[in-house]
């Protein structure tokens, strides 16, 4: 599913209500995303009731290897985002 799709599906749900356009639709969709972005990007958790928790940790400095050649590398520190769905959303998927 894309971002145009996420759309058009908020589209067609607001459509029934007769009260906004695709363009309100698509500036919804838009607007959510960028304050999820911006949320994230200072390191704040996201939780969304019934579907899951995205949070930013810290993975510090590491020792790896270079699967070609086997040598030793040093990977950065850095942050990833990880995103861990509710049992509302795990059940939904199991069945």
């Amino acid at each position: 599913m894309t971002k145009a799709d996420i759309v058009e599906a908020v589209y067609a749900r607001l459509r029934e209500q007769g009260a906004y356009s695709k363009r309100d639709a698509a500036e919804i969709v838009e607007s959510v995303f960028e304050t999820m972005k911006d949320a994230l990007g200072s390191g704040e958790k996201i939780k969304v009731s019934g579907f899951g928790n995205f949070v930013v940790r810290e993975k510090s400095e590491r020792v790896g290897r270079n699967p070609q050649t086997g040598t030793q590398i040093m990977i950065s520190a850095r942050r990833v985002l990880t995103f861990k769905p509710s049992q509302v959303l795990k059940n939904l998927l199991n069945g």
